[in-house]
């Protein structure tokens, strides 16, 4: 292996770029949270050093004592943030420093709009750590060693957060890291002592490792500690305060804004832990993403252990943030040991229980704020049908839905609302599925549903094709699609000749895209539309599987006439075959476009409408 270049000059990557310039310009107003971030980093540090120091203590180098340091100087205008964690090698400081590597960066470049308030929380959210620095400083310096590498292997990074930064390699006895922040003109209030004790009672008392600074007292020497460096988890939850599970939160999630809400508990006997949950106020770019790593971090007495646990919470609460802290794990624990182990899955039984209940209180006592909960995470929550079925008429209360019943995109209906509302003789849960919401509600499947005033539920979630799949009943009341073939088609003995003749020339016509043809009574306005076989997959979903790549048999849909329709009417005159064949192109292409679907030909579809426009108007058709 060749020797490093002892300095060199490397570009940000664009995305770290684009990050700078927008929040040094969003977040100027709330500048003294580049404290929290950087003691955050070197409390996370701290963590990563005990852990792997379990498989060998060596790493401590003869200094086991971790704690963090906060530093300033008036005359060199600088405030500097030490701690003895982990640190970082050459490599892992141009990557963490220089480049951003977190899912969702497309989406959270696409979401930002230029209103700088809005903007602030997205970048709040997006998370910022250690470039929150650049709203105070004009220029940062950085110096680490990993633990474990030798005194010569040390790193010092250096940027004034313009677009480039150097790299070189240095002398560092000591393990860990060491940020100095040289301010620019007019941030003098973070030279005062004060000032930054009251930044680190605000924002970092919970942090469980001291935070020290030189005594303020000129006769006394040496440091003190300014935070309570207790395990926030571990305390009685009657002793903290709102503002410390605030900041808590904001901690352990990387988040700026407060959350939603939160459960403290702690369990003791056979089993003992303790745990602190939150759920945030708003959705993580990447929620939809089931591969993404869940936010719980797991402890075992008090010892940082994983972070993002995946076993500690199902897949559809993967949007929870917090601790649990074990009493009964063993320190040397793996991911792969996780998987098969009792004591976990109580714990996911005890913290998912604690988690829905949270919610399910919230349903009652604050709905309005069930209501954001339910707007930003309820596309996930669905999901709990499927990963937990045993639990799927519990998950099943907290669903929210549109519905005919106000004809409003927000969901507030609940199953039990439904079912409250059926009318005496009705056995079903009805529903209409549409990658829109327009679209499902002006489905031509509710017309007869809203002229019996049958409340309909309007899903257009993507999750809602595989909800419905897997949610088959709510409380003994079968869930029922309005759309499948069956349920709308007319007696067959009770059509006219004419009618019969006509269903046939219009099967005839559309020979290569149609099933079958027949009269139905479930529209009142429209002329047709279209169904699926009740043997066949719901024509909704068809379309999802397809546009997502998967080579499915396609299905021949069931095209249904409404016999009472003008339009209908006229076509069961027309005796030119040739014209009787349009129109009924016409009729079909109708039916798919009011369910969502795509013409195959929608320049055919054009000019057949065209010659109907014209030979109404009674001018000629042009012959093709």
């Amino acid at each position: 292996m060749g020797v490093e270049a002892r300095q060199e000059t490397r570009g940000f990557q664009a995305e770290v770029r684009q990050l700078l310039d927008l929040m040094i310009h969003s977040l100027y107003s709330n500048q003294e949270i580049f404290l929290r971030e950087l003691i955050s980093n070197a409390s996370d540090a701290a963590d990563k050093l005990r852990f792997e120091a379990l498989k060998d203590d060596g790493l401590y180098e003869d200094d086991a004592e971790l704690k963090i340091r906060v530093e300033y100087d008036k005359k060199q205008k600088t405030v500097t943030v030490l701690d003895n964690g982990i640190g970082m090698s050459r490599s892992e400081i141009i990557e963490q420093l220089g480049t951003i590597a977190k899912s969702g960066t497309r989406q959270f470049f696409e979401a930002l709009t230029g209103d700088q308030s809005k903007d602030a929380q997205l970048i709040g959210q997006f998370g910022v750590g250690f470039y929150s620095s650049f709203i105070v400083a004009k220029k940062v310096e950085v110096t680490s060693r990993r633990s474990g590498l030798s005194r010569s292997e040390g790193v010092r990074w250096v940027s004034g957060g313009e677009g480039e930064y150097t790299v070189e390699t240095v002398d560092r006895p000591k393990r860990g890291t060491k940020v100095v922040l040289y301010l620019r003109d007019g941030e003098k209030e973070f030279l005062d002592g004060y000032r930054l004790r009251s930044i680190i009672k605000k924002y970092s008392d919970h942090i469980s490792l001291p935070i020290g600074m030189p005594a303020e007292d000129k006769e006394a020497k040496g440091e003190e500690t300014i935070n309570s460096a207790t395990a926030l988890w571990r305390r009685n939850k009657n002793d903290i305060k709102e503002e410390e599970y605030q900041e808590f939160y904001k901690h352990v999630a990387h988040d700026f804004e407060v959350p939603l809400t939160y459960v403290h508990h702690k369990v003791e006997g056979k089993l003992e832990y303790s745990a602190l949950m939150f759920i945030p106020s708003r959705a993580p770019f990447n929620l939809c993403d089931r591969q993404q790593r869940h936010g719980v971090k797991l402890y075992v007495r008090r010892v940082f252990i994983m972070d993002d646990a995946e076993q500690l919470i199902p897949p559809y609460l993967r949007f929870v943030r917090g601790v649990v802290d074990s009493d009964d794990l063993p320190l040397n624990i793996s991911r792969e040991i996780l998987q098969h182990n009792k004591t976990i899955d109580s714990i996911r039984s005890g913290s998912t229980k604690k988690i829905l209940g949270l919610l399910r209180d919230m349903t009652n006592k604050d709905p309005e704020k069930y209501s954001r909960f339910w707007k930003e995470f309820g596309r996930v929550v669905k999901e709990g049908v499927i990963d937990e079925p045993d639990k799927r008429e519990e998950i099943a209360k907290l669903f929210r839905f549109s519905s005919t019943f106000d004809d409003k995109e927000e969901q507030k209906v609940s199953l039990e609302n439904y079912v409250s509302r059926m009318q005496k003789d009705q056995k079903a849960i009805y529903y209409v599925t549409a990658d829109r919401f327009a679209t499902a509600r002006n489905s031509p499947h509710l017309e007869i549903f809203r002229k019996r005033g049958i409340e309909v539920l309007l899903l257009s979630d993507p999750i809602d094709e595989w909800l419905t799949a897997h949610l088959d009943k709510f409380d003994d009341k079968p869930l029922q699609s309005i759309d499948s073939g069956g349920k709308g088609k007319k007696d067959t003995e009770a059509i006219d000749k004419d009618i019969s003749e006509m269903l046939g020339r219009i099967k005839k016509a559309l020979d290569n895209k149609v099933k079958d043809v027949r009269i139905t009574h479930r529209l009142t306005t429209s002329p047709a539309c279209l169904v699926a076989d009740e043997n066949d997959m719901g024509r909704h979903l068809e379309r999802i599987l397809k546009a997502s790549g998967q080579k499915i048999p396609g299905s021949k849909p069931i095209l249904e006439i409404n016999s009472d329709h003008p339009v209908v009417q006229r076509l069961k005159q027309e005796s030119d075959e040739q014209r009787f064949a349009d129109w009924s192109h016409i009729l079909f292409d109708q039916a798919l476009l009011s369910e969502g679907g795509q013409l195959d030909d929608p320049a055919g579809f054009v000019n057949r409408l065209n010659d109907m426009f014209l030979l109404l108007s009674g001018d000629n058709v042009k012959e093709r």
